[in-house]
């Protein structure tokens, strides 16, 4: 599949998509608390996605995925199903979000602390989130993604956590997973040369522990090899003329 650049006006209907994702994040974030249980998430989103914002969960029915949003939790690393599990105080918890309205994807996820967080918790997700930023920073025409890559599994690798390697970024549009592949490690001065119009994903996956990771038999589910915390978030970007834009970004959480 070829990268495809987007017009002003697919532009526009992302930056709408986008948002739309965004407000869904901040909607459950008063819902994320001790007791409840991800399915409770997963109906809440899914009401507010088709009855409020007249738009459609991506992830039903994707490739056979059973729910409207991703609920990875403590361990888990992503695609993590919802389910009867109840959250704990000291949980961490990535919900990912992704909306088509008007035929255009919006893609975004972010972690958060279930109750009184754990100092453990707080510092990955700390330098996940960080991790996601710095990449961020980096686009702009001309650069390689490879030099993104390396900085993001740079910084991670600095501060004793590792970067997932077998799940990465992607290509976004009117298609959910497109080129470029964004991978979140890599040699500086690689990879695709990034040009305006190019809206992607930048989503890196960092563990407490070892990168290495294993797909649960419902084989949506990826979790840690090692059982240690992982943390993960999640923007949609677009390449301008001069640098970037995030078409996720939440104007209570900016970036």
């Amino acid at each position: 599949m070829a990268i495809t650049l987007k017009t002003a006006e697919e532009i526009d209907k992302m930056r709408v998509a986008g948002r739309l994702a965004a407000d869904v994040l901040k909607m459950i974030e008063p819902h994320v608390v001790p007791g409840v249980t991800t399915d409770r998430l997963d109906e809440i989103c899914h009401d507010y996605i088709v009855n409020q914002q007249q738009a459609i969960p991506a992830p039903l029915n994707y490739r056979g995925f059973p729910k409207s949003i991703c609920t990875s939790v403590n361990h888990q690393v992503c695609h993590g199903i919802p389910s009867s599990k109840v959250l704990k105080n000291g949980d961490i918890i990535n919900i990912d979000i992704t909306v088509i309205k008007d035929g255009y994807h919006g893609d975004t996820s972010r972690m958060f602390m279930v109750g009184k967080p754990k100092v453990q918790g707080q510092r990955l997700s700390q330098v996940a989130y960080d991790c996601m930023k710095i990449g961020i920073e980096m686009i702009r025409p001309g650069i390689q993604l490879g030099d993104i890559g390396h900085a993001i599994q740079t910084y991670a690798e600095k501060n004793h956590c590792s970067i997932v390697r077998e799940y990465c970024g992607h290509g976004i549009g009117k298609v959910f997973h497109e080129d470029p592949q964004v991978l979140h490690y890599g040699k500086p001065a690689t990879g695709v040369v990034l040009e305006p119009g190019m809206t992607f994903t930048i989503e890196p996956m960092v563990n407490l522990g070892k990168r290495q990771v294993k797909l649960l038999p419902d084989e949506w589910t990826v979790v840690t090899k090692d059982h240690s915390l992982s943390a993960q978030w999640e923007h949609t970007n677009l390449v301008t003329d001069d640098g970037f834009e995030v078409l996720t970004e939440h104007p209570d959480w900016p970036l």
